[in-house]
């Protein structure tokens, strides 16, 4: 674990990350998580914004580093909060996730580590899921928002 994911974990103050509904043709990218935080859910790709970093160039990055893909941020979508207690109520991890709607450019998946898997599905298929809290609802208002946007 290196010094910066040590540090998300029981952190002294809340960690903004980024995430993408990035759509391709009428399909949704889902990735299953391989480790904490969110481990075994699917959700959206997608981590921590560094200093210096847009929000836009987090998510860019991010991207690219969690699935190889190279996306175009169209909006933002929305937040999410995550706080995990442990058992004696102690924040042992938050993060404010703010969500993108991204449209794919291009490239092939390639997972890092952090993913174990990657589906394009459609929106509606992802009721069905065991998935992060709200994701059916980012989907659907980046799915909208991409629609307006042309």
């Amino acid at each position: 674990m290196s010094d910066a994911e040590s540090a998300r974990i029981y952190p002294t103050r809340p960690y903004l990350a980024v995430s993408a509904a990035v759509f391709r043709e009428d399909r949704v990218l889902i990735v299953r998580r391989a480790r904490p935080p969110a481990h075994g859910l699917y959700t959206l790709p997608g981590g921590g914004v560094e200093l210096g970093e847009t929000l836009e160039q987090a998510v860019i990055r991010e991207m690219r580093e969690e699935t190889a893909l190279d996306i175009e941020p169209v909006a933002l979508v929305g937040f999410r909060q995550a706080i995990a207690r442990d058992a004696a109520g102690r924040v042992e991890r938050h993060f404010v996730i703010l969500p993108f709607a991204a449209r794919y450019i291009g490239g092939e998946i390639s997972l890092n580590e952090e993913l174990a898997e990657a589906h394009w599905r459609l929106p509606e298929e992802i009721a069905g899921l065991k998935t992060t809290e709200g994701l059916g609802a980012i989907v659907a208002a980046a799915k909208e928002r991409l629609g307006r946007s042309g």
